[in-house]
């Protein structure tokens, strides 16, 4: 008998009481439009292609217009999805795919989708969409984009009109994803697209966004009824350097900046005291009534997490992030912090009443290379065990935790770090667009395989 290589004796490994085992947890992978399908000429142009164009906007001058060609391949990367034994996929609907200018379906792109969840469906794998993955229009930009109030129409427009076309084919439905993203990296520091800068426009931003996710809510609970209706909103526990007062109350600030400012309008109708001590250019115009759209009931709430923030007293700002962070760290320059997930999650369910969680995406950048078609990324699996654990001793101690999305199903564009950074549990050749299962991506679907209810399937 052949010796069975070291890559493939890497595991995860949870307690066989854990609840992460049961039938009724579902765990999935996930993806964004932009970041795999390519197929550019089919859709109008969005701020991510716009953004790819300026210069010095993407660290390898890279771009979108053909990510992974997910556009052509997407029946194989079904199959591929379907052999790593997940319950769900996570992905984004391009908006500029199925809207075109006036405001109306286009059949093309609406008919791709329809493809994917025709086959998702034929595979018996749940479909997790979220309706907006950063990719905003750039018609829509070039009228004012989140900073013009009108956009939140817009989108409940596009909502209201995919939603309809995609009838009883989806499980679940995100109006929004990290909308901090959209909002401050866009919107504020420029990192992200469509790059503007400035203290003035973030929170604006925002508010717009989370009112787009209210006005979306309404016509998901009356369009589709059944499915599960949320957001996705990205937390990183704000530490402070020291036990110094000034260096707490910074950490606080931080937090209340970056997570409080997105979860308590929406759970609450209410935003964070800060927004008492923002400059009035600052404060984001709050129109009667826009609070209580905001925060309609949810089904669940997504939560992304991949590390911790570590802050420190500054006399301007009155907070500042500190750049040196404690081994070690992933690809990215994060820190690998598991138990910064379990604290976020009891923190959460201790501030808030919270609907049921779900993990929409945790994972890990590494530096990952593809010898002999095998690609042995022990670091992340490492990562996703450590964070696994987290999970399951956050639902010991009482949350209420449905299910757990790993980011990302494949290697793709990764923002402003173009294809240098690889988040997948699938590599991908971008020169052949071969995929390769990594290490961590054995490991995963052995995990899911392992389930008594999916072995008792499996042998079935």
């Amino acid at each position: 008998m052949l010796k069975q290589p070291a890559l493939l004796t890497h595991s995860l490994q949870l307690p066989s009481d854990s609840r992460l085992l049961s039938s009724d947890f579902t765990f999935g992978v996930a993806t964004a439009a932009f970041q795999i399908e390519g197929g550019a000429t089919s859709r109008l142009k969005n701020i991510w292609d716009t953004f790819c164009d300026k210069p010095g906007t993407i660290k390898d001058h890279s771009n979108g217009l053909t990510a992974c060609d997910h556009f052509s391949l997407w029946e194989q990367d079904i199959d591929l999805i379907a052999s790593l034994g997940v319950d769900a996929y996570r992905f984004s609907i391009s908006w500029p795919r199925v809207i075109d200018k006036q405001g109306q379906l286009v059949k093309d792109g609406v008919d791709f989708y329809n493809n994917i969840l025709d086959k998702l469906q034929a595979k018996n794998i749940k479909a997790y969409v979220t309706l907006y993955h950063w990719d905003l229009p750039q018609h829509i930009e070039d009228m004012g984009g989140w900073l013009n109030r009108q956009t939140a129409y817009l989108f409940q427009n596009y909502v209201d009109l995919i939603s309809k076309a995609f009838g009883d084919k989806v499980f679940s439905y995100a109006t929004l994803n990290e909308p901090f993203c959209s909002a401050y990296l866009g919107y504020e520091i420029g990192v992200h697209a469509p790059g503007l800068i400035g203290p003035e426009y973030g929170k604006k931003a925002a508010h717009h966004l989370l009112l787009a996710h209210g006005l979306a809510m309404q016509v998901l609970q009356k369009n589709c009824p059944t499915a599960l209706n949320g957001i996705v909103l990205n937390f990183s526990p704000c530490h402070s350097l020291t036990e110094n007062p000034a260096d707490l109350a910074a950490a606080k600030l931080a937090d209340q900046h970056f997570n409080q400012w997105y979860i308590r309008p929406v759970l609450e109708g209410a935003y964070p005291d800060l927004i008492n001590q923002l400059p009035h250019a600052h404060r984001p115009d709050i129109v009667e009534g826009d609070l209580a759209i905001i925060s309609a009931p949810l089904d669940y709430i997504g939560v992304n997490y991949y590390t911790r923030e570590i802050y420190q007293a500054e006399t301007q700002q009155g907070f500042q992030k500190v750049m040196d962070k404690p081994l070690p760290l992933t690809d990215m320059g994060w820190e690998i912090y598991p138990q910064g997930l379990s604290e976020l999650l009891l923190d959460l369910h201790r501030t808030y009443k919270l609907p049921p969680i779900l993990i929409t995406e945790n994972g890990a950048a590494m530096p990952d290379k593809i010898i002999n078609n095998t690609v042995n990324d022990r670091q992340r699996v490492d990562y996703y065990q450590s964070h696994l654990l987290a999970v399951d001793d956050a639902i010991r101690q009482g949350v209420d935790i449905r299910g757990y999305f790993a980011w990302s199903l494949m290697d793709n564009f990764e923002w402003a770090e173009g294809y240098a950074k690889r988040f997948g549990i699938v590599y991908v050749d971008y020169a052949t667009m071969k995929r390769t299962i990594k290490a961590s991506g054995l490991a995963y679907r052995n995990l899911l395989n392992s389930r008594p209810h999916r072995v008792s399937h499996l042998i079935g």
